[in-house]
């Protein structure tokens, strides 16, 4: 391929969304449905790629007619298919956060980005403060709620609750306590936090993850109950809180934690989707990660380690590979190329110098269509960065990079129109602080 190198076609890095926090992902019928949270509506993407959610259709499909119970501070979405209908379960409140509680949609149509009707508050009897809900679906069709929440009225503790359901938008039961922070590392920052509780079940256990700690430090970590499958989910002694975490901050990875799970496009992987801090002490500056985890002989999870964003990962299985164009063999205008062990092609691109710089690249597709542009960069200035991405010398598209990474790299995915046969696309601007690494070229999405 001419000024640029076709590898590494069947690895990616993470991030895999450059900002976002709680992630939601499904898979139903050949797509993935994806959703985080965005504070003031209910966003939905659906993508037949895992990797390529940041280039997918994507839709509001809810956000409030005005004020109200739940007007603001719309947390946590999910999609569920339960009962031939699609429903998401969110968090919001009235602007006073002492008012979250739980909320239901559910679809009129089949399509998850159609419409929705209001199916109002999901609450137990005590009507207590509630964010982060999912629903556990037993073998025998038996739904249960799941959630976060405050045992009284003041913010203290933050505690886990599992209720029966009778139907997909209506808690039958009371409520029953199955979590509390206790232990060393899930009681970092106060008030003190179990949260975000996702179901991930074997054929040997049915596990809930949860997300301890406070989600503002570096220190937010994944947590684990296990309870066997016939057990009585609505008594706390049926489920065991493991004592160690199930996936914690590295060197390079910090505040991992609100996990969901799902599999590769062939079905053969199991991957995690969480969402970590940008860097050390980056607060609620958070980005979306994948990587693959693997299963214990007793039916629990084994998630390892958060992978660093200096680490390729191999595509999940199924997925199509990717064209990759390393920017060291761009056509280059003030700009050096330098040895970086961590880059993808053991090299970057950038300048010690001020004035005019650019990367050029040709990029050759089988048809027209609206590409994805990943572009893996490393901005260590305490500045967003400018490049404008000028596409066959006519269509200019501007892109603010993020700052304040510490070494740490990070992706922006770019949609460009490009047409049948060779396309000349030119990246120019930033400054002395930025390095290019290389763009992976992704292709519009399809049907599976």
């Amino acid at each position: 391929m001419k000024d640029g190198k076709k590898t590494g076609e069947a690895t990616f890095y993470n991030p895999i969304m450059k900002s976002g926090a709680d992630p939601w992902v499904v898979r139903k019928d050949g797509y993935y449905y994806y959703m985080h949270t965005v504070g003031n509506a209910i966003q939905l993407w659906k993508s037949n790629s895992l990797t390529d959610l940041a280039a997918a259709e994507t839709a509001t499909v809810w956000q409030p007619s005005g004020g109200g119970p739940a007007s603001s501070d719309i947390w946590a979405p999910e999609l569920h298919w339960i009962q031939g209908k699609w429903y998401i379960y969110f968090a919001a409140d009235d602007g006073s956060n002492e008012t979250h509680r739980m909320y239901v949609l559910q679809s009129e149509t089949d399509d998850a980005l159609g419409a929705y009707k209001e199916m109002g508050q999901i609450t137990d009897p005590t009507d207590k403060w509630a964010i982060d809900g999912t629903v556990l679906t037993k073998k025998d069709g038996s739904l249960y709620f799941v959630w976060s929440g405050w045992e009284g009225d003041e913010n203290v503790t933050q505690k886990l609750y599992i209720a029966p359901m009778s139907n997909p938008y209506t808690i039958s039961g009371n409520r029953v306590e199955i979590s509390k922070p206790e232990l060393a590392w899930e009681t970092i920052g106060q008030p003190t936090v179990n949260e975000g509780p996702e179901v991930l079940v074997s054929d040997k256990k049915i596990n809930i993850v949860y997300s301890a700690s406070g989600s503002w430090t570096d220190d937010y970590t994944l947590g684990l109950l296990s309870a066997d499958p016939d057990s009585n989910l609505l008594d706390p002694a049926s489920w065991k809180k493991h004592p160690e975490p199930a996936f914690a901050k590295t060197d390079d990875v910090f505040g991992p934690g609100h996990a969901s799970f799902v599999k590769s496009p062939d079905g053969k992987e199991d991957w995690i989707v969480y969402h970590a801090a940008k860097t050390a002490g980056a607060g609620w500056d958070r980005n979306v990660r994948i990587q693959p985890f693997q299963w214990n002989d007793d039916g629990t999870p084994n998630f390892g380690k958060p992978v660093s964003t200096r680490t390729a990962l191999a595509l999940p299985s199924g997925e199509n590979g990717r064209v990759r164009l390393e920017a060291e063999e761009a056509k280059l205008e003030g700009l050096l190329v330098k040895d970086r062990e961590d880059a993808s092609g053991g090299k970057t691109v950038g300048s010690d110098k001020d004035g005019a710089r650019s990367a050029t690249f040709n990029i050759e597709v089988e048809k027209d269509g609206l590409y994805t542009l990943a572009l893996r960069y490393l901005n260590e200035g305490a500045v967003v960065e400018q490049l404008t991405v000028t596409v066959n010398g006519k269509l200019k598209v501007d892109v603010s990079l993020d700052a304040g990474f510490n070494g740490e790299w990070s992706n922006d995915y770019i949609p460009v129109p490009l047409k049948k046969g060779s396309n000349e696309v030119k990246f120019s601007g930033g400054d002395s602080w930025l390095s290019l690494d290389a763009i992976d070229v992704l292709p519009p999405q399809t049907k599976p």
